[in-house]
């Protein structure tokens, strides 16, 4: 977790949403079912100071990386152990952005031994901001803006659906979590529900679970044998 997202607004959209310029290129695409290493939007302040939608490739690469083999394995920092990670340190300490997601996918394995995919999005159709990482890692005149998405423990009913989800910052903490600071462990502190809707946990089709299909029919509801799980749980 998290290993597939959402992202289908409009560079105009996120611009406006984030308070942000557009650096984006014209480079943003609706995606439904962002898989590691994809190009995608996210939020980071620039040198200058004022906040900047770029697009960014999922999986961070630390500037001493070798190669970018290893980015698909580093789409996901821990929030307990990202300020001591020999991988992630440095960007969680100076270097902190926001991914906007319409919602991530889960898995849970059923009785008969296959799997149900879940799509995790606000009921009320509002963007998510994930709390995320990014790093610039360059070789051989190729350079990349990469990032993590950073998880936590899943709590409450959610953690029927995984054992992890995404940090998920709601508006009044986005500020916060982009500006400089020399102790970014407070920054880790679980958010307030107050402003979030509620999350809606929709079963979908198996179509998700490979990365070469996209499309909105991929977040439809889909009806199953026996729905365990309640169908909208608190953010937090």
């Amino acid at each position: 977790m998290c290993g597939r997202y959402a992202t289908t607004r409009s560079s105009g959209e996120l611009s406006a949403l984030f308070e942000s310029s557009d650096d984006t290129d014209d480079r943003i695409r609706p995606d439904h079912n962002v898989a590691p290493t994809d190009p995608v939007p996210l939020v980071r302040v620039t040198s200058e100071g004022h906040r900047s939608l770029c697009v960014g490739r999922w999986g961070l690469l630390p500037h001493w990386s070798r190669s970018a083999a290893g980015a698909a394995r580093m789409i996901n920092a821990r929030s307990e152990t990202v300020a001591t990670s020999r991988a992630y340190a440095g960007a969680f300490a100076r270097r902190r952005c926001l991914v906007p997601a319409d919602g991530w996918y889960e898995w849970v394995r059923q009785p008969d031994g296959g799997r149900q995919a879940y799509y995790l999005t606000p009921a009320d159709g509002s963007v998510l901001a994930l709390a995320g990482i990014w790093s610039i890692w360059e070789s051989g005149g190729d350079s990349r803006l990469t990032f993590s998405v950073l998880t936590t423990a899943a709590l409450g009913e959610l953690a029927e659906v995984h054992d992890r989800m995404p940090v998920l910052l709601p508006p009044e903490r986005w500020a916060s979590w982009l500006a400089p600071t020399d102790e970014p462990e407070r920054l880790l502190t679980p958010p307030s529900a107050a402003g979030l809707a509620g999350l809606e946990v929709r079963p979908v089709g198996p179509a998700v679970g490979d990365v070469r299909n996209d499309g909105p029919h991929l977040t439809e509801r889909v009806t199953v044998a026996s729905e365990v799980l309640p169908q909208e749980l608190p953010l937090f």
